[in-house]
Formats: structure tokens, sequence, C-alpha cells
């Protein structure tokens, strides 16, 4: 089994970091490269760095800014938003970017995914799928941010994704964003007990206990946080801590 990842999720907006509740992320707090330096000396697993302010306003990736992060970024990087052709994913990858984040173009063309897997390998290619659940409870996917609903199933939708070639799924819940209420562990499980790739589970975390349930009772392979990073005195190194502790294997 596959040691558990610890993933601090940086969201950037315009000129910096930014964070929020079900992805209304105004409230601003710090400098991308900041937080960079930050985690190197935590020794977090994986960062993931989405631009949220991109696929909305039309624009392709920052690559000028990725470049910047990733030449003082030593640990592997997932870079989203705006992402929308292969030569989004060729370039961020130059620039250097480990993994690249897809969610709105892959569900407007997922032939992108099919396609970029090819080229560039499925480890490389992540799907993010973002989640609101509507009257009864139930959960759809969501483009543009979480402001569109794409009239998808998510179970069936990571399903598709795999089958066309994706390496990885980054699954939030747009509700529980920001919350710090815990995971929404029936949706981490429904998708995770649907397909064979990795699944990072994300939104809602508030505490290492959240991180501790989701790993448990489902089959995620890492957790994604950012709210108890930003405002609180926790850590991804004591998460680890706190985990090894409950039996659960991560990487020391």
């Amino acid at each position: 089994m596959l040691k558990a990842r610890i993933i601090p999720t940086l969201l950037f907006k315009d000129v910096g970091l930014v964070k929020g509740v079900s992805f209304d992320s105004w409230r601003r707090v710090g400098a991308a490269m900041q937080s960079v330096r930050v985690y190197n000396l935590r020794e977090v697993d994986e960062l993931v760095f989405l631009d949220i302010a991109a696929t909305p306003s039309g624009q392709r990736p920052n690559f000028h800014e990725i470049d910047d992060l990733a030449d003082n970024c030593f640990m592997p990087m997932t870079v989203g938003g705006g992402v929308k052709t292969i030569e989004d994913i060729r370039d961020l990858l130059a620039v250097g970017a480990d993994k690249v984040a897809i969610n709105t173009a892959a569900i407007d063309t997922p032939e992108l995914i099919r396609d970029g897997a090819r080229e560039f390998g499925s480890q490389c290619i992540v799907i993010s799928i973002d989640v609101r659940r509507g009257e009864g409870g139930k959960p759809e996917t969501a483009t543009h941010c979480g402001r569109q609903l794409a009239g998808r199933d998510p179970v069936e939708w990571a399903k598709q994704v795999e089958h066309l070639g994706a390496g990885e799924i980054l699954l939030t819940s747009v509700e529980r964003d920001g919350a710090m209420q815990g995971y929404d562990i029936d949706l981490v499980r429904d998708v995770t007990a649907a397909v064979n790739i990795p699944v990072i589970a994300s939104g809602g975390c508030g505490n290492y206990a959240h991180m501790a349930e989701v790993l448990t009772q489902t089959r995620a392979s890492a957790v994604a946080a950012a709210s108890i990073f930003h405002f609180t005195e926790q850590t991804p190194r004591e998460a680890k801590k706190f985990l090894a502790a409950n039996g659960i294997r991560v990487r020391l």
C-alpha cells in the first residue's frame, strides 16, 4: 500500500494567494513564493497550485509565475488553472510543473485527457473534480471554479477520466471548501471505490483528525488542505506525526 501524502493547496488570484469558503476566495493570505519556501522547510510531499482567476477570465496559465515558483520548489508541484490545450500542458511541464490539473476543459473536450496522457504520460494528468450537492443532497460536478454545474455525476465522471487515461483525481467538495468541518466522506468513499487511480481528498479539512478520518474510511491516497495551514498553527509535519501515531503510513 502506498504511503498517504499530505498536500497543501495554494490558490492564486491576480497577484497573490487567497482563501475563502465554498470557492468564494477573497481573503489575501500572502505571496506564493513565500509559501513555497516555507513548505520546502516543512517537508511536505507535494504542492497543488491553482490559478483560480484564469479559467473564469479566459486567460492562459501564468507561465512566468510558474517558472519562478518551480525554480524554488523542491517538491513535486501540480499546477492548474486556465489549461485548455495540449500546448498549455506542454508549456507548463516545460517551465517546471510536475503534473497538470484540468477541470473545465476536461469536461468540454474529454479528448484532451486522452491526448495529454498519450503524449506526456498518465502520471502528468490530474483531473480536478469539483462537486456541489444539489437538491436532496445529490452530488454534481461543477466547472469554472465551482460556478457552473456540468450535469455530470462525479462517480461516473471519475470512471470516464480514468478510462481516458488520467493518472490522478483531485476531488473537492465545494460546500466544504474552507469550512474546516471535515471532508465529505461519502463523496470520497463513492469515488475512490469506483476507480483504481489515486484520489486526493480536498475540501473541509480543519484538523489532523479529519485527515485520519478520510484516509481510514475511504480509499483516498492523499489529503489536500489549505485553511488549516493558513489560519491555524497546524503544520504538514505535525499532521504526518499524528497520522503515523494513528497507524497510517506516511512519508516521515
